[in-house]
């Protein structure tokens, strides 16, 4: 009997080309991307217009005033690189005063949550080095966008509708802007954000007055940005504005203009580990990317192959092993520029050999960071006490997922590879509408980064000016026998790491595709402490979708896991592409209602 079609199912097909690919979190930017590539451009110039889209379409969960770590593979440098969008703590940010003002921890709301803004200038160095198109060419969409409308997706008008009242009694700017008509925005409702746009057609007005050369323009807007009417407007905001924050009570900013024009994205070799026949590279310390890194130095210890993706061996292996590398995330991350971080020893097979020996067939009910002498700080575990749903009204506690992983904002990805194999995969986030108010000349928000913060001066995350916070932003790329091969990631704050590594599990092990591997039922771990205020931990706790089967849940509370059950589809947000030779493939989540889309 012939077998027409005897793929498994799968949500939708993973697509295929060979002109190039484009997958993100949204409809819209996918398509901008594609027209992008259409008229000419490479992967860096559609990810610049499609990251600027995003701003757009997706104010809640990503804006103008956040920041994003990207890394690309540029074929004409033969190289994969990062670059660091985390803009750095305020020059005014230190825990002295942060304690002044009454303060055991860096508030997850308002101004004093807010670094300086990566993504902009993150943005005009991706255009200005690695592409090809003018400003006007990849702004213009979100230009439009924001001025003519665009249909607001189900999850902004019930973001907007949860910080309704703190809109109304406090943040009025915010709800000039998103409460039209007085009211909360309903779903398909086609919203527009007018003074953004004329921030941005501002910013394109003054780049194309340096003239026709293309990189004279988009030094004239990096101008116009971090030394020009943007920054003064963010600068006199901190420092007129009393803002009420999930504390209960209102506090200025520390960010100025200055600190805008003091800084400017960096770019990085990746931190890579070598998997079987993978490289997988990720952004450095400053970020929780490395700690994919060891969950992979943790698993190749074991044997993958031939288990069942959804069953109790590979999820109990997969768990365990995460939480011992989170726990080496919270003891021993932070900002290298200012502490040495050991993550060469973070990596090594010594290290993880003795770590390994620590996973049993029972599941561990402690925090149980490693040991490297001279480095790290003791972490004081604050347990949850269910007050994450209050704190929500103030636009904080976990914004990106809650307890079964359903959406509550802050974060987008794509991922884009073109015909000649430049790759780029990025991880915008921060300055979402419920991080702090809307600043009224600019029509966009600060960011909250610096609730990563430590306010403890011999924590390896402590605050200090200058300084970038532990992010949880985490795109990933790999190499695949030397040759760059995949790029993926997901929104998700804590989790982003562990549904990134379970994708490449299920695609390196059980041989399934992208989009299979997209599909298959996923979890995460509350193990440890979450990286947002109020930084609380539910030891023991994994979550996951209810179509994991019954039998592998029994089998997991038999092995002492404190398994919770969410929804079928309520677990990762990922996207993903890949290049083998001239093919170029790519998937996108069917979670949620964010309109994930792949294009080609």
């Amino acid at each position: 009997m012939s077998k027409i079609n005897p793929d498994p199912f799968t949500t939708r097909p993973e697509i295929e080309g060979t002109f190039g690919v484009v997958t993100s979190t949204h409809w819209i930017a996918t398509a901008v991307g594609m027209a992008t590539l259409e008229k000419g451009g490479n992967a860096f110039d559609a990810g610049v217009a499609a990251a600027f889209t995003l701003q757009v379409v997706e104010p809640h969960l990503n804006g103008p005033g956040g920041d994003v770590p990207i890394i690309v593979h540029d074929v004409r440098r033969g190289r994969t690189e990062v670059i660091c969008g985390q803009g750095p703590a305020p020059q005014r940010a230190t825990i002295a005063h942060y304690r002044s003002e009454g303060l055991e921890m860096v508030p997850g709301t308002g101004l004093l949550a807010a670094c300086v803004p990566g993504t902009f200038e993150s943005w005009m160095l991706l255009l200005r080095d690695y592409g090809t198109l003018r400003l006007r060419d990849v702004l213009e969409p979100a230009i439009a966008y924001a001025r003519d409308g665009y249909p607001l997706v189900e999850r902004a008008a019930a973001t907007i509708q949860t910080v309704e009242q703190l809109f109304r009694k406090h943040w009025t700017t915010s709800a000039a802007v998103y409460l039209p008509n007085n009211e909360v925005p309903k779903p398909g409702t086609l919203f527009t954000n007018k003074t953004l746009s004329e921030t941005y057609a501002r910013i394109l007005q003054e780049a194309e007055s340096a003239g026709s050369d293309r990189l004279a323009q988009i030094e004239r807007a990096r101008k116009a940005w971090s030394h020009g009417f943007v920054a003064e407007a963010i600068g006199e905001f901190c420092r007129t504005q009393e803002v009420m924050d999930v504390t209960g009570s209102p506090h200025r900013g520390v960010l100025s203009a200055d600190d805008m024009a003091r800084w400017q994205p960096s770019v990085e070799a990746p931190l890579t580990y070598d998997y079987g026949r993978y490289t997988v590279c990720k952004a450095g310390v400053w970020s929780q990317g490395p700690v994919m890194l060891q969950q992979l130095a943790l698993l190749k210890g074991f044997e993958l192959d031939g288990l069942d993706p959804a069953g109790p061996e590979f999820i109990h292996l997969q768990v365990e092993c995460a939480k011992l590398a989170y726990a080496d995330r919270e003891k021993f991350y932070g900002d290298p520029n200012f502490t040495e971080i050991p993550i060469a020893t973070l990596l090594s097979d010594a290290y993880n050999d003795e770590r390994r020996k620590l996973i049993s067939e029972k599941a561990s009910l402690d925090f149980v960071p490693g040991s490297v002498e001279g480095f790290g700080s003791v972490v004081k575990l604050r347990r949850a006490e269910g007050h994450r749903e209050a704190v929500g009204a103030m636009g904080a506690g976990e914004p990106t997922v809650g307890r079964f992983g359903e959406v509550r904002g802050d974060t987008v990805h794509f991922d884009i590879i073109d015909q000649a194999g430049n790759m780029i995969s990025a991880t915008p986030s921060g300055g979402w509408l419920q991080s702090s108010p809307v600043i009224p000349k600019l029509g966009f928000c600060l960011g909250s980064r610096a609730q990563m913060f430590w306010l403890e001066e011999n924590h390896p995350a402590a605050l200090a000016p200058g300084k970038r916070p532990r992010t949880t932003l985490s795109p990933t790329m790999a190499l695949r026998d030397g040759e760059p091969y995949l790029s993926w990631g997901s929104p998700g704050g804590d989790q982003q790491d562990q549904w990134i590594t379970q994708f490449f599990l299920r695609h390196v092990h059980a041989k399934m595709n992208l989009q299979e591997a997209i599909d298959a039922p996923a979890w995460h771990s509350e193990h440890f402490p979450i990286s947002f205020w109020p930084r609380t931990a539910r030891p023991g706790v994994l979550v996951v979708e209810n179509r994991v089967p019954k039998a592998s849940v029994d089998n997991l509370r038999s092995r002492g896991h404190i398994v919770e059950t969410g929804p079928d589809w309520s677990e990762g947000r990922l996207t993903a592409a890949s290049k083998i030779g001239r093919r170029r493939r790519a998937a996108a989540n069917p979670r949620g209602m964010q309109g994930y889309a792949a294009g080609r």
